[in-house]
């Protein structure tokens, strides 16, 4: 089976999103699926004032079009709704195909934080995009009845995994720090609610692994937090691994991914309970979610690190792209897509 993703979201950023597909790509990779993405590579772009260092690609009609049938995909997903993701929308209108669309980021609490624009309207502009869709897929329970009581239709599961292998709690970083740390991971931005975290009054040492347009004010308001900057791979997980608590404060992730990455390396998660954490730790004994951040962080210092490891081995990826896998062959398309033989002679960027 042949699967198209288009995403505004692709490497180099960190993010969850690009994590997740670039995991269900190897986890479907080994189960004969091969996944191909449309992504802002080769496209001209313009710098994102809100986000500084992040460029939003500009698509052109011709160029997506041809990307697409060059591709020739049995399945036509759209992960973000982006420039690529409306320019892939309307591609699919235009030639009556189906196609589906998954719903990973809040972006109508996003624009409000930083433009003050209601989130109604970011809410019906989205309602609008996903509506075209055959079936928008959510990562969990609540946020799937969240979006239908905000009248979005056509609602799918599709769980996410974590790689148990790179993320383990055998080699911890050797962080010279007072205990207990609690730490906090991903962009250092405004939406993601760090200051509830930084502003407690907890014991030992905060830290911050992550970098983003907040980091520089946030350094200055908050000198006793250690800041450790942007994290990969290995050593992403060596320093979530030395953490004694991974704190999670954003209200606005749809999932949070790096929940199930801590879990793995057999650190137990501090949340506020919003979907996400909600779904994730809901009141399994890996982590505490509670309105008071502060005793949430405290409860989670009790928890058992080798049961946070263990919920983790039960989540992975190949299960997940089981799942997205699934979804697509629940839907007949209206047609498949077949390259013209000039588009095909033609190589797909990104």
């Amino acid at each position: 089976m042949r699967v198209l993703i288009a995403t505004d979201a692709w490497h180099p950023q960190v993010n969850g999103v690009v994590r997740t597909l670039t995991s269900l790509a190897a986890a479907a990779r080994a189960l004969g699926v091969d996944i191909e993405f449309l992504t802002p590579d080769g496209f001209p772009s313009l710098p994102l004032p809100t986000y500084p260092g992040l460029r939003i690609a500009l698509p052109g009609r011709r160029e997506i079009a041809r990307r697409i049938e060059a591709a020739a995909p049995e399945a036509l997903h759209i992960a973000t709704e982006g420039p690529i993701g409306w320019a892939a929308r309307a591609y699919c209108r235009r030639n009556k195909l189906a196609f589906t669309t998954s719903y990973t980021t809040r972006f109508p609490e996003y624009v409000a934080v930083r433009t003050g624009i209601p989130v109604g309207i970011g809410y019906a502009l989205l309602r609008h995009f996903h509506d075209a869709a055959a079936m928008t897929m959510v990562a969990t329970p609540s946020l799937r009845q969240e979006l239908a009581e905000r009248g979005f239709k056509k609602l799918g599961f599709w769980t996410r995994g974590v790689d148990t292998t790179l993320f383990q709690p055998d080699d911890p970083a050797r962080l010279d720090l007072p205990r207990p740390i609690f730490m906090a991971m991903g962009r250092v931005a405004v939406e993601k609610n760090l200051e509830a975290f930084l502003s407690l009054d907890l014991p030992g040492t905060k830290v911050v692994v992550g970098d983003g347009p907040q980091k520089a004010q946030l350094m200055r308001k908050y000198p006793d937090a250690v800041f450790l900057g942007e994290k990969k791979g290995a050593d992403l997980a060596a320093h979530l691994a030395a953490a004694d608590v991974f704190v999670f404060p954003s209200l606005t992730d749809t999932f949070g991914v790096v929940q199930l990455e801590a879990l793995a390396c057999g650190t137990p998660v501090a949340a506020f309970p919003v979907t996400g954490p909600k779904d994730v730790i809901a009141d399994h004994p890996i982590g505490a979610i509670d309105n008071d951040l502060r005793a949430a962080c405290l409860r989670a210092l009790t928890m058992s690190r080798q049961t946070c490891r263990n919920f983790a081995l039960a989540r992975s990826w190949e299960n997940s792209a089981r799942q997205f896998i699934g979804n697509l062959t629940s839907l007949q398309p209206s047609r498949s897509l077949r390259p013209s033989p000039v588009m095909a002679q033609r190589p797909v960027r990104g």
